[in-house]
C-alpha cells in the first residue's frame, strides 16, 4: 500500500519539542526544567544553564496559557498612560521610555501590553480589565494630581511602579524618577552663569511632579542669587509644543524685559522658539532659552537645545527591576535618578 503525498508530508511533519524534549537535551528532571521556567527557585546555576542552553537548541517555545493555569499568572505586563492618544504620538519622551521598557522586559520574555487611557470613561474600562488578571503589574506613567488609577490598583493589590512621583496618594506608591528639582537648578544656574537676570519659566503641568519639581528648582536658585520671584515671568504649559509656544507669546507680552527662557520639556522649548521667532527675536543673542529631557525635540530644534538630559534608558530598566521585584513578592521601592546638564546652541 502506497502513502500519498500528504500522507507522507503529514508523517514527515515535525512535532514541535515540549518540555519532556529539554529535560532530555539538559540531562535534568522535568521537574527542575519547569522550576527554571517559573523563575528558577530551588534551581542549581549549573542546572539553568543547562536547561537555557537545552532550550534554545531544541527551540522550545513556553505554553503561556498552560502556565498561567499554573501560576495564576499573566505573563505580561501593562504600558499604561494616562494621557489623550494624540499626546503619546506628538511627545517622543513616552515613545522613549516604552520602546526602554520592552526591551527590559524581553530580557526576561515578558510581553508588555501598551495601554492608553485618556479619558474617565478609558481609566474605568482599563482598571477593570487590570483588576480582573489580564496583566502581572503595571508601569504607570504620567499620573496627574486627583487620577484614581495609582490608587484604584493599589487597593486591588496589582504591582505597580510609576514613572514620576505620584501626587497626592494617601498610601506609598513604588515610582522611579529622574531628579527634576536638581536638574532644573542645573539649567538655571547655567543662565545665571551667562549674565541673564530676567529669566522667565514655561512649567509642566503643576499637577504632575514634573511640573512642581521643576517650577521649585527655579525657584530655589533665584532665591539662592538673591532675586525676587516674579509671577509675570512664570507661564504654565502642558508640556505640548503649541502650549509652548502659546506661553512665550503669554511672556512677551507681559514680560518684555525678559533675556532668558527655563523650558520644561524640549517640545515646549521648540514652541518657544517659533514664537521667538516670528517676534524677530534672535536666540540666543537676544534670549537664551534652556529645555528638559534631552529628547530627539532638542537635537531638531533650531538652534539645537541647551537642555537637561534625563536617563531614560536607566529609568526604563529601573522600572522594570522593581516592577518584576514587587510581582515576585518584594516591597514598593523608590528610586531617583540623577540628570545631567547638556550645553548647545540655545543658551
Amino acid at each position: 500500500m502506497t502513502m500519498s503525498n500528504s500522507g507522507q508530508a503529514q508523517g514527515q511533519r515535525r512535532r514541535p519539542p515540549t518540555i519532556h524534549d529539554v529535560a532530555r537535551e539538559a540531562g535534568v528532571s522535568r521537574g527542575t526544567v519547569s522550576r527554571v521556567l517559573n523563575g528558577g527557585h530551588y534551581v542549581s546555576p549549573a542546572a539553568q544553564s543547562a536547561v537555557n542552553a537545552a532550550i534554545r537548541k531544541t527551540g522550545y517555545v513556553v505554553n503561556r496559557h498552560a502556565r498561567s493555569l499554573i501560576t495564576g499568572r499573566s505573563d505580561s505586563v501593562a504600558f499604561l498612560l494616562t494621557e489623550q492618544l494624540d499626546r503619546f504620538f506628538e511627545d517622543p519622551n513616552f515613545n522613549v521610555l516604552l520602546r526602554g521598557c520592552n526591551e527590559a522586559l524581553a530580557a526576561h520574555d515578558i510581553p508588555l501590553l501598551l495601554m492608553i487611557a485618556g479619558t474617565d470613561d478609558e481609566r474605568r474600562r482599563i482598571t477593570r480589565y487590570i483588576t480582573a488578571g489580564h496583566v502581572d503589574g503595571v508601569l504607570l506613567v504620567s499620573s496627574h494630581s486627583g487620577d484614581p488609577v495609582a490608587e484604584q490598583l493599589r487597593k486591588a493589590d496589582v504591582p505597580l511602579v510609576a514613572c514620576g512621583k505620584p501626587l497626592g496618594q494617601s498610601s506609598k506608591v513604588a515610582y522611579v524618577a529622574a531628579d527634576d528639582r536638581d536638574g532644573a537648578r542645573d539649567m538655571v544656574r547655567h543662565l545665571l552663569s551667562t549674565g541673564r537676570r530676567r529669566i522667565a519659566m514655561v512649567t509642566g503641568p503643576l499637577d504632575t511632579p514634573g511640573g512642581t519639581e521643576r517650577l521649585a528648582g527655579y525657584r530655589e536658585v533665584l532665591a539662592e542669587f538673591g532675586i525676587a520671584y516674579d509671577e509675570r515671568l512664570v507661564v504654565t504649559g502642558d508640556y505640548s509644543r503649541a502650549s509652548g509656544e502659546a506661553g512665550a507669546a503669554r511672556l512677551l507680552e507681559q514680560a518684555p524685559g525678559m533675556d532668558a527662557v527655563f523650558v520644561a520639556s524640549d517640545l515646549m522649548a521648540q514652541g518657544v522658539l517659533s514664537a521667538l521667532r516670528g517676534a524677530g527675536l534672535r536666540v540666543p543673542e537676544d534670549i537664551a532659552v534652556g529645555g528638559f529631557d534631552d529628547s530627539p525635540a532638542a537635537l531638531a530644534s533650531e538652534p539645537a537645545l541647551t537642555t537637561i538630559r534625563q536617563p531614560w534608558s536607566r529609568i526604563s530598566a529601573e522600572m522594570v527591576r522593581v516592577l518584576l521585584g514587587l510581582i515576585g513578592g518584594e516591597d514598593p521601592a523608590t528610586v531617583i535618578l540623577p540628570t545631567e546638564f547638556v550645553r548647545r546652541g540655545s543658551a
